[in-house]
Protein backbone atom coordinates (compact mmCIF):
# COMPACT_ATOMS: atom_id res chain seq x y z
CA UNK A 1 0.00 0.00 0.00
CA UNK A 2 1.37 3.43 -0.89
CA UNK A 3 1.97 5.79 2.02
CA UNK A 4 1.46 9.54 1.84
CA UNK A 5 5.25 9.94 1.71
CA UNK A 6 5.50 7.63 -1.32
CA UNK A 7 2.95 9.62 -3.34
CA UNK A 8 4.96 12.46 -4.82
CA UNK A 9 4.07 12.90 -8.49
CA UNK A 10 0.49 11.73 -8.92
CA UNK A 11 -2.24 10.15 -6.82
CA UNK A 12 -3.79 8.33 -9.77
CA UNK A 13 -1.80 5.09 -9.32
CA UNK A 14 -2.88 5.00 -5.66
CA UNK A 15 -6.50 5.64 -6.62
CA UNK A 16 -6.31 2.93 -9.28
CA UNK A 17 -4.99 0.50 -6.66
CA UNK A 18 -7.77 1.50 -4.25
CA UNK A 19 -10.38 0.99 -6.96
CA UNK A 20 -8.99 -2.48 -7.65
CA UNK A 21 -9.43 -3.40 -3.98
CA UNK A 22 -13.01 -2.13 -3.74
CA UNK A 23 -14.30 -5.57 -4.74
CA UNK A 24 -12.58 -7.08 -1.70
CA UNK A 25 -14.40 -4.67 0.60
CA UNK A 26 -17.67 -5.28 -1.25
CA UNK A 27 -17.41 -9.03 -0.71
CA UNK A 28 -16.80 -8.92 3.07
CA UNK A 29 -19.35 -10.77 5.16
CA UNK A 30 -21.46 -9.02 7.76
CA UNK A 31 -19.60 -10.86 10.53
CA UNK A 32 -16.18 -9.89 9.12
CA UNK A 33 -17.12 -6.20 8.95
CA UNK A 34 -18.40 -6.31 12.51
CA UNK A 35 -15.23 -8.02 13.71
CA UNK A 36 -13.07 -5.45 11.95
CA UNK A 37 -14.84 -2.49 13.57
CA UNK A 38 -14.73 -4.01 17.05
CA UNK A 39 -10.99 -4.57 16.56
CA UNK A 40 -10.46 -0.97 15.47
CA UNK A 41 -12.47 0.28 18.46
CA UNK A 42 -10.20 -1.69 20.80
CA UNK A 43 -7.09 -0.35 19.06
CA UNK A 44 -8.21 3.25 19.54
CA UNK A 45 -8.70 2.66 23.25
CA UNK A 46 -5.37 0.86 23.59
CA UNK A 47 -3.41 3.50 21.66
CA UNK A 48 -4.97 6.53 23.35
CA UNK A 49 -1.66 8.00 24.56
CA UNK A 50 -0.04 7.63 21.13
CA UNK A 51 -3.02 9.31 19.46
CA UNK A 52 -2.93 12.19 21.93
CA UNK A 53 0.80 12.66 21.38
CA UNK A 54 0.35 12.95 17.60
CA UNK A 55 -2.69 15.18 18.01
CA UNK A 56 -0.68 17.51 20.25
CA UNK A 57 1.80 18.02 17.39
CA UNK A 58 -1.09 19.38 15.32
CA UNK A 59 -2.42 21.50 18.18
CA UNK A 60 1.00 23.03 18.75
CA UNK A 61 1.00 24.35 15.19
CA UNK A 62 -2.38 26.09 15.50
CA UNK A 63 -3.04 29.45 17.13
CA UNK A 64 -5.18 29.41 20.27
CA UNK A 65 -7.56 31.98 18.77
CA UNK A 66 -8.30 29.83 15.72
CA UNK A 67 -11.95 28.66 15.99
CA UNK A 68 -10.94 25.37 14.34
CA UNK A 69 -8.77 24.40 17.30
CA UNK A 70 -11.63 22.85 19.25
CA UNK A 71 -12.51 20.73 16.22
CA UNK A 72 -8.90 19.63 15.91
CA UNK A 73 -8.46 18.70 19.56
CA UNK A 74 -8.68 15.07 20.66
CA UNK A 75 -9.10 14.28 24.35
CA UNK A 76 -9.32 11.00 26.25
CA UNK A 77 -13.10 11.50 26.37
CA UNK A 78 -13.34 12.11 22.63
CA UNK A 79 -11.18 9.08 21.82
CA UNK A 80 -13.33 6.99 24.16
CA UNK A 81 -16.37 8.37 22.35
CA UNK A 82 -14.92 7.35 18.99
CA UNK A 83 -14.25 3.86 20.31
CA UNK A 84 -17.80 3.55 21.62
CA UNK A 85 -19.22 4.81 18.32
CA UNK A 86 -17.29 2.12 16.42
CA UNK A 87 -18.80 -0.59 18.60
CA UNK A 88 -22.21 1.00 17.96
CA UNK A 89 -21.68 1.14 14.18
CA UNK A 90 -20.67 -2.53 14.20
CA UNK A 91 -24.01 -3.39 15.79
CA UNK A 92 -26.06 -1.49 13.20
CA UNK A 93 -27.74 -3.58 10.49
CA UNK A 94 -25.67 -4.11 7.36
CA UNK A 95 -27.25 -1.77 4.77
CA UNK A 96 -26.12 -3.92 1.82
CA UNK A 97 -27.64 -7.03 0.29
CA UNK A 98 -31.26 -6.18 1.06
CA UNK A 99 -33.85 -7.22 -1.53
CA UNK A 100 -35.74 -3.98 -2.19
CA UNK A 101 -38.13 -5.44 -4.74
CA UNK A 102 -38.62 -8.75 -6.48
CA UNK A 103 -40.75 -10.01 -9.34
CA UNK A 104 -40.96 -12.82 -11.89
CA UNK A 105 -41.88 -11.71 -15.37
CA UNK A 106 -44.17 -13.53 -17.80
CA UNK A 107 -41.12 -14.63 -19.80
CA UNK A 108 -39.67 -16.32 -16.72
CA UNK A 109 -37.02 -13.72 -15.84
CA UNK A 110 -36.51 -13.40 -12.10
CA UNK A 111 -35.72 -9.74 -11.32
CA UNK A 112 -34.51 -8.40 -7.99
CA UNK A 113 -33.50 -4.91 -6.91
CA UNK A 114 -30.85 -5.06 -4.18
CA UNK A 115 -28.97 -2.55 -2.04
CA UNK A 116 -25.24 -2.49 -2.84
CA UNK A 117 -22.14 -0.52 -1.81
CA UNK A 118 -21.35 2.66 -3.70
CA UNK A 119 -17.81 1.41 -4.44
CA UNK A 120 -15.09 3.99 -3.75
CA UNK A 121 -16.11 6.89 -1.52
CA UNK A 122 -13.91 9.98 -1.39
CA UNK A 123 -14.13 12.49 1.43
CA UNK A 124 -12.39 15.89 1.57
CA UNK A 125 -12.44 17.49 5.02
CA UNK A 126 -10.66 19.98 7.22
CA UNK A 127 -9.49 20.10 10.85
CA UNK A 128 -11.49 17.23 12.35
CA UNK A 129 -9.52 14.02 12.89
CA UNK A 130 -12.64 12.29 14.27
CA UNK A 131 -13.97 12.42 10.70
CA UNK A 132 -11.14 10.08 9.67
CA UNK A 133 -12.42 7.38 12.00
CA UNK A 134 -16.13 8.03 11.44
CA UNK A 135 -15.85 7.94 7.65
CA UNK A 136 -13.62 4.87 7.54
CA UNK A 137 -15.92 3.01 9.94
CA UNK A 138 -19.09 3.84 8.03
CA UNK A 139 -17.48 2.87 4.73
CA UNK A 140 -16.19 -0.41 6.14
CA UNK A 141 -19.62 -1.26 7.58
CA UNK A 142 -21.28 -0.54 4.23
CA UNK A 143 -18.67 -2.41 2.18
CA UNK A 144 -17.09 0.62 0.52
CA UNK A 145 -13.44 1.39 -0.11
CA UNK A 146 -12.56 4.93 0.96
CA UNK A 147 -10.10 7.67 0.05
CA UNK A 148 -9.51 10.29 2.74
CA UNK A 149 -8.12 13.74 2.10
CA UNK A 150 -7.83 15.56 5.42
CA UNK A 151 -6.46 19.04 5.98
CA UNK A 152 -2.83 19.82 6.73
CA UNK A 153 -3.88 21.11 10.17
CA UNK A 154 -4.63 17.53 11.25
CA UNK A 155 -1.86 15.73 9.36
CA UNK A 156 -0.19 14.02 12.35
CA UNK A 157 -3.53 13.00 13.87
CA UNK A 158 -4.86 11.57 10.61
CA UNK A 159 -1.70 9.61 9.94
CA UNK A 160 -1.75 7.79 13.29
CA UNK A 161 -5.47 7.10 12.99
CA UNK A 162 -5.10 5.64 9.49
CA UNK A 163 -2.14 3.53 10.66
CA UNK A 164 -4.46 2.03 13.28
CA UNK A 165 -7.19 1.50 10.67
CA UNK A 166 -4.67 -0.30 8.47
CA UNK A 167 -3.57 -2.43 11.41
CA UNK A 168 -7.18 -3.41 12.12
CA UNK A 169 -7.65 -4.35 8.46
CA UNK A 170 -4.46 -6.41 8.35
CA UNK A 171 -5.19 -8.30 11.56
CA UNK A 172 -8.65 -9.10 10.14
CA UNK A 173 -7.09 -10.49 6.94
CA UNK A 174 -8.35 -7.58 4.84
CA UNK A 175 -6.02 -5.58 2.60
CA UNK A 176 -5.10 -2.18 4.05
CA UNK A 177 -5.29 -0.93 0.45
CA UNK A 178 -9.05 -0.62 0.97
CA UNK A 179 -8.48 2.63 2.92
CA UNK A 180 -6.25 5.35 1.44
CA UNK A 181 -5.07 8.56 3.11
CA UNK A 182 -3.88 11.14 0.58
CA UNK A 183 -1.11 13.69 1.13
CA UNK A 184 -2.26 17.15 2.14
CA UNK A 185 -0.43 18.85 -0.75
CA UNK A 186 -3.03 20.93 -2.59
CA UNK A 187 -1.59 20.00 -5.98
CA UNK A 188 -3.32 16.60 -5.68
CA UNK A 189 -6.81 17.98 -5.04
CA UNK A 190 -7.64 18.59 -8.70
CA UNK A 191 -6.60 15.01 -9.52
CA UNK A 192 -9.00 13.68 -6.90
CA UNK A 193 -11.86 15.91 -8.07
CA UNK A 194 -11.56 14.62 -11.62
CA UNK A 195 -10.75 10.95 -10.90
CA UNK A 196 -14.21 9.72 -11.95
CA UNK A 197 -12.67 6.52 -13.35
CA UNK A 198 -11.63 5.43 -9.86
CA UNK A 199 -13.83 7.34 -7.38
CA UNK A 200 -17.60 6.81 -7.40
CA UNK A 201 -18.71 9.63 -5.14
CA UNK A 202 -17.08 12.61 -3.46
CA UNK A 203 -18.20 14.24 -0.21
CA UNK A 204 -16.73 17.59 0.90
CA UNK A 205 -17.03 18.34 4.61
CA UNK A 206 -15.89 21.68 5.93
CA UNK A 207 -16.18 25.39 5.22
CA UNK A 208 -18.49 26.85 2.61
CA UNK A 209 -15.48 27.83 0.53
CA UNK A 210 -14.28 24.21 0.46
CA UNK A 211 -17.72 22.95 -0.48
CA UNK A 212 -18.10 25.57 -3.22
CA UNK A 213 -14.66 24.74 -4.65
CA UNK A 214 -15.41 21.02 -4.83
CA UNK A 215 -18.84 21.58 -6.37
CA UNK A 216 -17.43 23.89 -9.03
CA UNK A 217 -14.42 21.77 -10.04
CA UNK A 218 -15.40 18.12 -9.52
CA UNK A 219 -16.35 15.75 -12.31
CA UNK A 220 -16.83 13.02 -9.69
CA UNK A 221 -20.48 13.03 -8.50
CA UNK A 222 -20.65 15.12 -5.33
CA UNK A 223 -22.85 15.18 -2.25
CA UNK A 224 -22.57 18.40 -0.27
CA UNK A 225 -22.42 18.43 3.51
CA UNK A 226 -23.16 22.08 3.93
CA UNK A 227 -22.10 24.77 6.32
CA UNK A 228 -24.56 25.41 9.15
CA UNK A 229 -26.10 28.84 9.53
CA UNK A 230 -28.60 27.97 12.28
CA UNK A 231 -31.40 30.14 13.69
CA UNK A 232 -33.63 29.87 16.75
CA UNK A 233 -36.87 31.87 16.76
CA UNK A 234 -38.26 32.72 20.20
CA UNK A 235 -42.00 33.23 19.77
CA UNK A 236 -44.36 35.46 21.70
CA UNK A 237 -45.88 32.16 22.87
CA UNK A 238 -42.60 30.73 24.17
CA UNK A 239 -41.76 29.67 27.69
CA UNK A 240 -38.98 32.21 28.17
CA UNK A 241 -37.15 30.08 30.73
CA UNK A 242 -37.16 27.13 28.35
CA UNK A 243 -36.16 29.39 25.46
CA UNK A 244 -33.18 30.81 27.38
CA UNK A 245 -31.88 27.33 28.19
CA UNK A 246 -32.23 26.26 24.54
CA UNK A 247 -30.53 29.35 23.12
CA UNK A 248 -27.61 29.26 25.57
CA UNK A 249 -27.07 25.54 24.95
CA UNK A 250 -27.27 25.88 21.18
CA UNK A 251 -24.67 28.66 21.22
CA UNK A 252 -22.24 27.64 23.94
CA UNK A 253 -22.14 23.85 24.31
CA UNK A 254 -19.76 23.50 21.35
CA UNK A 255 -19.68 26.59 19.15
CA UNK A 256 -17.19 25.27 16.58
CA UNK A 257 -19.57 22.72 15.07
CA UNK A 258 -22.04 23.15 12.22
CA UNK A 259 -25.20 22.66 14.33
CA UNK A 260 -24.33 25.48 16.75
CA UNK A 261 -26.63 28.52 16.89
CA UNK A 262 -25.65 31.57 14.84
CA UNK A 263 -28.68 33.89 14.98
CA UNK A 264 -31.37 34.43 17.60
CA UNK A 265 -34.66 35.80 16.30
CA UNK A 266 -36.98 37.05 19.04
CA UNK A 267 -40.55 38.30 18.86
CA UNK A 268 -40.77 42.01 19.67
CA UNK A 269 -43.47 41.47 22.28
CA UNK A 270 -41.14 39.39 24.50
CA UNK A 271 -37.74 40.80 23.54
CA UNK A 272 -37.35 43.08 26.58
CA UNK A 273 -38.20 40.21 28.93
CA UNK A 274 -36.35 37.42 27.11
CA UNK A 275 -33.02 38.88 25.99
CA UNK A 276 -31.68 39.68 29.51
CA UNK A 277 -32.31 36.03 30.42
CA UNK A 278 -29.58 34.75 28.09
CA UNK A 279 -26.88 37.14 29.30
CA UNK A 280 -25.66 35.17 32.31
CA UNK A 281 -25.07 32.10 30.17
CA UNK A 282 -23.54 34.14 27.35
CA UNK A 283 -21.25 36.08 29.67
CA UNK A 284 -19.98 32.86 31.26
CA UNK A 285 -18.57 31.92 27.84
CA UNK A 286 -17.73 35.49 26.73
CA UNK A 287 -20.15 35.35 23.81
CA UNK A 288 -19.84 38.40 21.58
CA UNK A 289 -23.24 39.66 20.46
CA UNK A 290 -23.92 41.45 17.17
CA UNK A 291 -27.28 43.09 17.77
CA UNK A 292 -29.85 44.91 15.64
CA UNK A 293 -30.97 48.36 16.93
CA UNK A 294 -33.80 47.12 19.17
CA UNK A 295 -31.84 44.31 20.80
CA UNK A 296 -28.76 46.53 21.06
CA UNK A 297 -30.75 48.97 23.20
CA UNK A 298 -31.93 46.15 25.49
CA UNK A 299 -28.42 44.69 25.87
CA UNK A 300 -26.95 48.17 26.47
CA UNK A 301 -29.40 48.76 29.32
CA UNK A 302 -28.05 45.54 30.87
CA UNK A 303 -24.48 46.85 30.39
CA UNK A 304 -23.46 43.70 28.50
CA UNK A 305 -19.74 44.17 27.79
CA UNK A 306 -19.30 42.17 24.56
CA UNK A 307 -21.75 44.04 22.37
CA UNK A 308 -21.52 45.37 18.82
CA UNK A 309 -24.02 46.75 16.36
CA UNK A 310 -24.90 44.15 13.76
CA UNK A 311 -23.80 44.75 10.19
CA UNK A 312 -25.68 43.21 7.24
CA UNK A 313 -22.95 40.54 6.89
CA UNK A 314 -23.54 39.36 10.48
CA UNK A 315 -26.74 37.67 9.31
CA UNK A 316 -26.24 34.52 7.25
CA UNK A 317 -22.83 34.16 8.86
CA UNK A 318 -21.58 30.87 10.31
CA UNK A 319 -19.56 32.05 13.30
CA UNK A 320 -18.04 28.74 14.52
CA UNK A 321 -17.01 30.55 17.70
CA UNK A 322 -18.44 32.34 20.74
CA UNK A 323 -20.19 34.93 18.60
CA UNK A 324 -23.87 35.36 17.85
CA UNK A 325 -26.16 37.75 15.99
CA UNK A 326 -29.55 38.82 17.35
CA UNK A 327 -32.56 40.34 15.60
CA UNK A 328 -35.98 41.38 16.89
CA UNK A 329 -38.85 40.50 14.55
CA UNK A 330 -42.48 41.51 14.67
CA UNK A 331 -43.99 38.03 14.30
CA UNK A 332 -43.60 34.48 13.00
CA UNK A 333 -43.93 35.55 9.38
CA UNK A 334 -41.02 37.95 9.63
CA UNK A 335 -38.95 35.24 11.33
CA UNK A 336 -39.77 32.82 8.50
CA UNK A 337 -38.85 35.46 5.90
CA UNK A 338 -35.50 36.07 7.62
CA UNK A 339 -34.74 32.34 7.72
CA UNK A 340 -35.67 31.94 4.04
CA UNK A 341 -33.22 34.70 3.18
CA UNK A 342 -30.26 33.66 5.34
CA UNK A 343 -30.60 29.94 6.12
CA UNK A 344 -28.07 27.43 4.83
CA UNK A 345 -30.86 24.82 5.15
CA UNK A 346 -29.04 22.94 7.90
CA UNK A 347 -30.91 23.21 11.23
CA UNK A 348 -33.58 25.71 12.34
CA UNK A 349 -35.63 25.92 15.54
CA UNK A 350 -38.70 27.55 17.05
CA UNK A 351 -39.48 27.88 20.75
CA UNK A 352 -43.22 28.19 21.31
CA UNK A 353 -45.95 26.67 23.48
CA UNK A 354 -48.47 27.09 20.65
CA UNK A 355 -48.72 23.75 18.80
CA UNK A 356 -50.28 25.36 15.72
CA UNK A 357 -47.44 27.87 15.49
CA UNK A 358 -44.87 25.11 15.95
CA UNK A 359 -46.45 23.03 13.21
CA UNK A 360 -46.51 26.03 10.87
CA UNK A 361 -42.80 26.54 11.46
CA UNK A 362 -41.95 22.85 11.06
CA UNK A 363 -43.81 22.59 7.75
CA UNK A 364 -42.77 25.98 6.35
CA UNK A 365 -39.02 25.99 6.96
CA UNK A 366 -36.94 24.36 4.23
CA UNK A 367 -34.03 22.78 6.11
CA UNK A 368 -32.54 19.34 6.66
CA UNK A 369 -33.55 19.39 10.35
CA UNK A 370 -36.30 21.54 11.86
CA UNK A 371 -36.90 21.69 15.62
CA UNK A 372 -39.70 22.73 17.93
CA UNK A 373 -38.64 23.44 21.53
CA UNK A 374 -35.19 21.85 21.34
CA UNK A 375 -31.60 22.86 20.68
CA UNK A 376 -30.21 22.61 17.14
CA UNK A 377 -27.17 20.91 18.68
CA UNK A 378 -28.96 17.57 18.31
CA UNK A 379 -28.42 17.43 14.54
CA UNK A 380 -25.92 14.59 14.60
CA UNK A 381 -25.81 11.10 13.16
CA UNK A 382 -24.91 9.53 16.49
CA UNK A 383 -27.68 11.37 18.34
CA UNK A 384 -30.20 10.34 15.67
CA UNK A 385 -29.33 6.69 16.25
CA UNK A 386 -27.28 6.35 13.05
CA UNK A 387 -24.01 5.44 14.77
CA UNK A 388 -22.01 8.28 13.22
CA UNK A 389 -22.12 10.49 10.17
CA UNK A 390 -19.96 11.65 7.30
CA UNK A 391 -21.61 15.05 7.55
CA UNK A 392 -24.94 16.86 7.42
CA UNK A 393 -26.20 17.00 3.86
CA UNK A 394 -28.05 20.21 3.02
CA UNK A 395 -28.95 19.18 -0.52
CA UNK A 396 -31.94 17.12 -1.56
CA UNK A 397 -30.65 14.41 -3.90
CA UNK A 398 -29.68 11.00 -2.47
CA UNK A 399 -29.21 12.17 1.12
CA UNK A 400 -30.46 14.98 3.35
CA UNK A 401 -29.61 15.57 6.99
CA UNK A 402 -27.10 13.23 8.68
CA UNK A 403 -25.34 11.40 5.85
CA UNK A 404 -24.71 8.08 7.53
CA UNK A 405 -24.62 4.34 7.03
CA UNK A 406 -28.04 3.96 5.44
CA UNK A 407 -27.09 6.34 2.60
CA UNK A 408 -23.72 4.77 1.69
CA UNK A 409 -25.44 2.36 -0.66
CA UNK A 410 -26.93 2.41 -4.11
CA UNK A 411 -29.24 0.02 -5.98
CA UNK A 412 -28.26 -2.94 -8.11
CA UNK A 413 -30.56 -4.99 -10.36
CA UNK A 414 -30.01 -8.75 -10.47
CA UNK A 415 -31.68 -10.71 -13.24
CA UNK A 416 -31.70 -14.50 -13.44
CA UNK A 417 -32.85 -16.28 -16.57
CA UNK A 418 -32.84 -19.58 -18.39
CA UNK A 419 -31.90 -18.71 -21.94
CA UNK A 420 -34.41 -15.89 -22.53
CA UNK A 421 -33.60 -13.62 -25.48
CA UNK A 422 -35.23 -10.42 -26.73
Amino acid sequence: MPTTKEISQSILPALQNLHAHASEMRSLSDAKKQQLLHRLADLLAQQESTILTENQKDLDRMSDDNPKKDRLRLTPERIQGLSHSLHAIAQLPDPTGHILSEKRMENGLHIQKMSAPLGVVGVIYESRPNVTVDVAALCIRSGNAVVLRGGSDAAFSNQILVRLIHKALQTSDVSPDCVLLLPTDRKFVSELLTADTYVDILIPRGSQSLIDFVRQHASVPTIETGAGVCHTYVSAQASLEKAADIVVNAKTSRPSVCNALDTVLVDQSVAADFLPRILTGFQEFSVEIFADPLSHTIFSEQAYPLLSKAMPEDYGREFLSYKCSVKVVKDLQEALAHIRLYSSKHSEAIVSEDPVECETFLQSVDAAAVYANASTRFTDGGVFGLGAEIGISTQKLHARGPFALEKLVTEKWIIRGDGQIR
